[in-house]
């Protein structure tokens, strides 16, 4: 079950990083006959792999709370024993 909920969560994150695009579509081209040169400033994305380091925080986190709650389950079950 755990794999397929891990999967899932990068499938999810994948296509959200897909999904979201910080750029837009580029201006249209500037009037050829006014000699100048092209359009106004063309955009650049933002997030800069952002997306993937939110994702892997959010594994991490994830990982590391369940690891937690484990010992501390296995710590009670020592406790109850003795």
């Amino acid at each position: 079950m755990k794999k397929y909920i891990c999967f899932s969560l990068i499938a999810f994150f994948v296509c959200l990083r897909l999904a979201v695009l910080a750029d837009g579509p580029p201006p249209p081209p500037g009037n050829p006959g006014s000699g100048g040169g092209g359009g106004g400033p063309v955009g650049a994305p933002i997030d800069g792999g952002l997306g993937i380091l939110l994702a892997m925080g959010v594994a991490y986190g994830g990982r590391k709370f369940f690891q937690a709650r484990k010992s501390k389950k296995k710590a009670g079950d020592i406790e109850q024993a003795a």
